[in-house]
């Protein structure tokens, strides 16, 4: 199946910086895809150069198969990092304003902007000015525009900025919904706790170049072989010094150990037990946090 979205080593400098260094992935059809990475990595470039408000210095931007055109671009809902609205003007006139904008009439959105308004409980809200509304509710109404138009992809920068948990769980509910229909997402973020609850494939980008690509789930059966939880009493800041050990993870009284590709976990249990009671050893999927983590520090090797 044509992939919704695909870059092709994408490239863009300004000046002598390189912000996105031949970054390369393919977003399949009705699939959520992750664009992750730490602040600074190129992500909100690349997002925009897809959207053809910056143009890269090389490589292709394909839609659909076929390099990126203005009637793609009217298919595609896209909410940037930088948020604007129009302080002054009522909700209501706010998300009319956003569909005209689109070729939507205003008589043609009342009924969609009515029952979206209801969806992200802001149904009271019609008729305030936007500067009354909190930033929560703000983020609520620039994303209600984004998909105003019922675009086949979205794309989301920073999409949970300013959103509270309660709200970051009702988008991520909209967003399941959206998939269902079969619409495609790619959303960035540097967070990488909601983007493994969401995405089914992912791009991992740092410092410009893409370091890994591809299915969520097969990307953790790869590396889960050499992943370790570790519950033990005793000097713990000594494991990083154990042979084997590549990473180590503390959270809540354990540790999520991560071995050398060749490293063998009975020989690494072996040595911590010399100087760790050790209550668990056992192999688990490694998170997302942790493949990222691990990418990172190879790519910078």
């Amino acid at each position: 199946m044509t992939p919704s979205l695909e870059l092709q080593a994408v490239s863009k400098s300004f000046g002598d910086f390189t912000a996105v260094d031949e970054v390369s992935f393919a977003v399949p059809q009705g699939t959520i895809y992750g664009l992750l990475g730490p602040n600074g990595a190129g992500k909100t470039t690349t997002l925009r150069m897809i959207m053809d408000i910056i143009a890269p210095d090389s490589g292709l931007v394909l839609l659909n198969g076929h390099p990126r055109c203005r009637a793609d671009l009217a298919r595609v809902g896209y909410l940037p990092e930088e948020r604007g609205l129009y302080r002054k003007m009522t909700v209501t006139d706010q998300l009319a304003f956003l569909a005209e904008l689109h070729g939507i009439r205003r008589r043609e959105a009342l009924p969609a902007i009515e029952s979206w308004l209801g969806r992200v409980e802001l149904a009271e809200w019609g008729q305030r000015k936007v500067e009354e509304l909190s930033k929560g509710m703000q983020q609520k109404i620039q994303i209600i525009g984004t998909v105003l138009h019922d675009p086949d992809l979205l794309i989301l920068d920073e999409p949970f900025s300013g959103l509270d948990p309660i709200n970051q769980g009702l988008f991520k509910d909209l967003l399941a919904d959206y998939q269902r229909q079969g619409k495609t997402i790619i959303f960035s973020t540097h967070i990488m706790e909601q983007a493994e609850k969401l995405c089914d494939y992912i791009c991992l980008v740092s410092q410009g170049r893409t370091i890994l690509e591809g299915e969520l789930p097969t990307m953790k059966r790869r590396l889960g072989s050499n992943s370790y939880r570790l519950v033990a009493d005793g000097d713990l800041e000594r494991i990083d010094k154990v042979n084997g050990v590549q990473q180590a993870l503390f959270h809540d009284g354990s540790a999520k150990l991560l071995l050398e590709p060749d490293a063998s976990g009975s020989e690494v249990l072996s040595e911590l037990v010399a100087f760790l009671s050790v209550h668990e050893f056992r192999s688990q999927e490694p998170d997302l946090e942790e493949i990222f983590i691990k990418a990172v520090r190879d790519a910078t090797r």
